[in-house]
């Protein structure tokens, strides 16, 4: 397996350029943690990603937010809340459908344990998924609220670990065996010189396109 991305080959998506890591975490504060769970004996091929928006308290500096439903077939956790006050009071957790209990478990844990949240009496935890049952033994439910814990403690910014790895470990994506991925791109000065990032647990289907070039 190579780590190389889709740069090392020469082939540059879009016209502007990427931040330092090209990684979400290019964005001032945000840092990712993630926890991969691997076991072939057991068909465990799991894990969880977590995303800080930024360094301090969340709950209590909430951070403008907007989610927009693609297909309506998710099982994530926190939308509602998040589309009628327009911001979010966690961390961000991707996990496997059938963990969602357990990453609002681990958030709720965190949160309230922040120091400043010792009165706090509702948190809306914010969980994304993905269905990694093709190569993870869903049914097992391997992922514990422990888990989401360690990956939100590992979280850090710079290089993003990409693949097959955290919620990537058991996705699949256009056929080919998927995962984690990460990108940025800076606008320039005259556009206000902001930093864009993104981070997707790829785990759909489709035909595989390259600069418009189907290649899957």
């Amino acid at each position: 397996m190579t780590n190389n991305r889709v740069r090392s080959y020469g082939i540059h998506i879009g016209i502007l350029p990427a931040g330092k890591f090209n990684a979400v975490t290019d964005v001032p504060g945000v840092k990712v943690g993630q926890v991969t769970l691997e076991d072939d004996a057991c068909g465990m091929h799991t894990g969880v990603t977590a995303i800080l928006p930024h360094g301090g308290n969340v709950f209590q500096e909430k951070v403008p937010a907007g989610v927009f439903v693609g297909n309506g077939f998710g099982k994530s956790a926190g939308i509602p809340q998040i589309n009628e006050l327009g911001t979010l009071e966690t961390p961000i957790v991707l996990t496997n459908t059938l963990s969602v209990a357990a990453g609002i478990e681990g958030l709720l844990s965190w949160t309230l344990e922040q120091p400043g949240n010792e009165a706090v009496k509702s948190v809306n935890a914010f969980v994304g998924e993905t269905n990694d049952g093709r190569v993870n033994d869903i049914r097992a439910r391997f992922v514990s609220p422990n888990h989401v814990i360690e990956a939100l403690r590992r979280a850090e910014s710079g290089p993003v670990e990409e693949g097959c790895c955290g919620a990537g470990t058991g996705t699949v994506a256009f056929g080919f065996k998927a995962g984690i991925g990460t990108a940025s791109r800076k606008l320039p000065e005259s556009l206000g010189g902001w930093t864009v990032g993104v981070i997707v647990q790829a785990n759909f289907g489709g035909f595989l396109t390259v600069k418009g070039v189907e290649v899957g």
